[in-house]
């Protein structure tokens, strides 16, 4: 009888193991998607940021333009 306990003992402490080992494996999966995930958004942020600096500078340059433009209009118009 306690022969069948401790069998039976072992067999469900196996299968708690060989379950947590499972549920170990998915998360370990799981954590590598995630870290995968965070590196491509980590890379767009990167994109992002250097599309702005981009758009920053030609907003700058346009508004230069115009400002020159507008200029220009109120002196032929005062002439």
């Amino acid at each position: 009888s306690s022969d069948v306990c401790s069998s039976d003992l072992l067999e469900n402490t196996a299968g708690e193991v060989g379950e947590s080992l499972d549920r170990a494996a998915r998360e370990a999966e799981k954590l590598a998607q995630l870290k995968a995930e965070r590196d491509r958004l980590l890379a767009r942020v990167a994109e992002l940021e250097d599309e702005l600096a981009a758009l920053s500078t030609v907003t700058e340059e346009v508004e230069g333009r115009l400002d020159g433009a507008i200029g220009e209009i109120r002196a032929a118009l005062t002439r």
